[in-house]
């Protein structure tokens, strides 16, 4: 048997909520590679669960802004350059450098995978000294990248207009094979005889939650959970009490990625309401919208371009005309009361559910690195 190849996976984030990594890393595992996932551990990072491949998260000095980009760089510049291995694998733009540099210092194969469009970010839009900077980085390194991949064709298409490059796709769909659904011990305050309304993803700027959370004053039969944590945590929470919606809207915080499942199939519909205000959400493909469609949710979301797609093949539910309150409310409860509707969208999204498959993903993706 051929001794398996040595990847170094390398995220910014601290593992406890990545689905999409962890599902790299399995496939690979399972494929015969040996794999290490590099992240971070913040001071309120929550223990990780054994998997099949090793990790380790570095302390840092900090945790934001540029000196945290930069600190994390340099200290994972000189930890690629000292550890063995045949393929280094950059998640996004912000690990890119240290891979790209260790790379060609040790002439190693270096893959690189853009969940998303960095440079366009919302969180970037208002600091134009700071988006200029990633924008060199990526104008430096990603033309010279020659193994690469992304979550859709409109990014695809944009980084190959830009940069010449042939980006694969890679689609974030979830694993669709059984498995035990692991219940966490946080337990959920719904009242009894409310619907669940469910966000789960980060709680960041242009992602319609602070719209989510103002339609709820309009509806009674349901409660809004949020699962996740983000830059505008304590602005939404503030909200939330700002207009006496405690009952109503419930924060649960950060979850791991294993025990997601258990929280997503109690949901009556599933929500995603990115706004189109930057590059980045207009071809933006949630991974949430296929945990609905996998969990049997029916989805209320954005039409952008890439979302719209899935509707135009797939009835599983609605999408928004606009992220006013009242309208989103509107939707909500036309989604919670209609049995007929709601019936036709179970039977779609059982179909849909077998075509968003992680499983169908890992075939393509383990071409990349063959």
């Amino acid at each position: 048997m051929n001794k398996a190849k040595k990847i170094i996976i390398s995220v910014t984030n601290d593992l406890v909520a990545d689905q999409r990594v962890h599902k790299v890393a399995q496939s690979l595992v399972k494929n015969n590679f040996d794999v290490l996932v590099v992240g971070r551990k913040l001071p309120n990072s929550q223990e990780l669960k054994r998997q099949s491949y090793e990790t380790k998260r570095m302390k840092l000095l900090f945790t934001k802004t540029a000196f945290f980009y930069a600190e994390y760089n340099l200290r994972l510049f000189f930890f690629l350059i000292f550890r063995k291995a045949d393929i280094f694998l950059a998640n996004d733009l912000d690990t890119l450098a240290a891979n790209y540099f260790a790379s060609i210092l040790k002439k190693t194969k270096l893959v690189y995978d853009s969940h998303e469009y960095f440079t366009e970010v919302p969180e970037l839009k208002n600091r134009k000294s700071v988006r200029k900077i990633w924008l060199s980085i990526e104008k430096f390194i990603v033309p010279k990248i020659k193994h690469s991949y992304t979550v859709c064709q409109s990014l695809a298409k944009i980084f190959s207009e830009k940069y010449g490059i042939n980006m694969q796709i890679i689609k974030n769909y979830p694993i669709c094979e059984k498995t035990n659904i692991q219940n966490s011990n946080k337990k959920i305050d719904i009242p009894e005889g409310k619907k669940v309304v469910l966000y789960q993803g980060s709680l960041n700027v242009d992602r319609g939650l602070e719209s989510m959370i103002k339609a709820m004053q309009f509806i009674e039969n349901a409660v809004l959970l949020i699962i996740g944590d983000g830059d505008i945590s304590l602005q939404l929470k503030q909200l939330t009490k700002n207009l006496k919606l405690d009952e109503k809207v419930k924060f649960i915080g950060k979850i791991p990625y294993y025990h997601l499942p258990a929280y997503t199939k109690i949901a009556s519909i599933g929500v995603s309401l990115e706004e189109n205000t930057n590059l980045n959400y207009q071809y933006a493909l949630p991974n949430k919208i296929f945990d609905y469609i996998q969990a049997g949710v029916p989805v209320l979301a954005s039409s952008l371009a890439e979302i719209d797609l899935i509707y135009k093949k797939y009835n599983i539910g609605l999408q928004i005309k606009s992220h006013e309150p009242e309208h989103i409310a509107a939707s909500i409860l036309k989604m919670l009361d209609s049995n007929d509707l709601r019936k036709i969208w179970k039977n779609d999204l059982i179909k849909a559910a077998k075509e968003f498959c992680w499983e169908k993903q890992e075939i393509e993706l383990l071409k990349i690195f063959l």
